[in-house]
């Protein structure tokens, strides 16, 4: 078992409290991606399993082994950095093969790890190269092999994919995917790319302001968010924001704004009944609005005007202005759109978002 518990995890730096009242269970295989804007404190988190910064308060068990005090070669972890960290002078079997020479391991049994892992990676042609020989995503590639021969309990990712071009980022997702399905080893990932949390956690933890905002699988997050950051931050494009306030009138609740007044769709109404009179935000993400059609209840829609058409081929994002909020809507790639034209929109009511303005709690 290699499960990882955080409990009441705090990191301070002098005046600065990076790290607030951090709960987190890990499950043994499980890939767990941290994930937030820089200065979130994702990266603090990691850091403390790895031992590598101490820990203000609370405590860090692997294996049901509390692990505060303990050095990180005795935390049974292996490590993955941004900066790939390879030993320019040495080659990249050196590299791979160097942790386990400081653990005096013997040859033959280096010699074996280091081919397998060579070969699960792709780069059993290099090992004799010097990592100024190899491209980005081959050191990428080294590095992840070295944290492999080590047979570790936890993985621990820190942004590795960053210094990669977008194109190989794509490609290394899916490796890395691949590579966590068959080794099967616990991973804890830290990036601040919401796509990269997507696709490649199990479960995701959205962190802000050294809090975690919410865990849980990715559609979850997408679907259900706790509170208007977690809204805003998963899903690309971003979700649309709106200041609205609920109106009732003839036993409905109405979202009336700049430009906008939509009904609220009837499964939701009652439980924002309590907040009737008063200011809320409406969100709505841009794949849930669509250029309406002919017999579209009129109480979904709202009128906009095209300021900027972005043709993506699969699909069409319109930068429109609803009254006075400018907001992005994904369209079909074949509708006839274009700059200034006047247009009405329509929304889907099974996916329309509330958050209360002063906690920011999905309501």
């Amino acid at each position: 078992m290699a499960r990882v518990a955080m409990r009441s995890l705090n990191k301070k730096y002098d005046e600065v409290h990076a790290v607030i009242d951090v709960n987190l269970d890990i499950r043994d295989k499980e890939f767990v991606v941290l994930v937030g804007p820089s200065g979130c404190g994702k990266t603090t988190t990691l850091r403390m399993v790895a031992g590598l910064e101490s820990i203000t308060s609370g405590h860090i068990s692997i294996d049901e082994k509390i692990v505060n005090a303990l050095p990180p070669m005795d935390r049974d972890i292996a490590m993955v950095f941004q900066n790939y960290a390879l030993y320019p002078h040495m080659s990249v079997y050196d590299n791979m093969a160097f942790g386990l020479k400081m653990r005096k391991f013997d040859k033959a049994e280096i010699a074996k790890r280091v081919q397998d892992a060579a070969e699960i990676l792709g780069i059993q042609d290099y090992l004799k190269r010097k990592p100024r020989q190899l491209s980005g995503g081959q050191r990428q590639r080294v590095a992840l092999g070295r944290a492999i021969v080590r047979h570790p309990q936890v993985f621990l990712f820190d942004e590795p994919l960053s210094n990669l071009d977008a194109k190989l980022r794509v490609q290394m997702r899916v490796e890395l995917k691949k590579l966590h399905e068959r080794l099967g080893t616990t991973a804890i990932y830290v990036t601040h790319d919401q796509v990269e949390a997507m696709t490649l956690g199990d479960r995701v933890v959205v962190m802000r302001d050294g809090r975690v905002q919410q865990v849980g699988d990715p559609m979850e997050l997408y679907n259900q968010p706790a509170n208007r950051f977690v809204a805003g931050f998963i899903g690309s494009p971003a979700m649309n924001f709106a200041p609205v306030r609920l109106a009732a009138e003839n036993g409905s609740l109405w979202a009336e704004g700049d430009g906008m007044r939509v009904k609220v769709p009837a499964p939701i109404a009652p439980r924002l009944g309590a907040h009737a009179g008063k200011p809320v935000t409406l969100g709505v993400r841009p794949e849930d609005m669509r250029i309406a059609r002919d017999g579209d209840p009129a109480d979904l829609n709202v009128n906009a005007a095209v300021e900027v058409v972005e043709r993506l081929g699969s699909e069409i994002l319109l930068d429109v202005a609803v009254g006075g909020t400018t907001m992005v809507a994904s369209v079909e790639p074949t509708a006839p759109t274009k700059v200034h034209e006047k247009l009405r929109l329509a929304l889907n009511p099974d996916r329309i978002h509330f958050f209360d303005n002063e906690t920011e709690a999905a309501l």
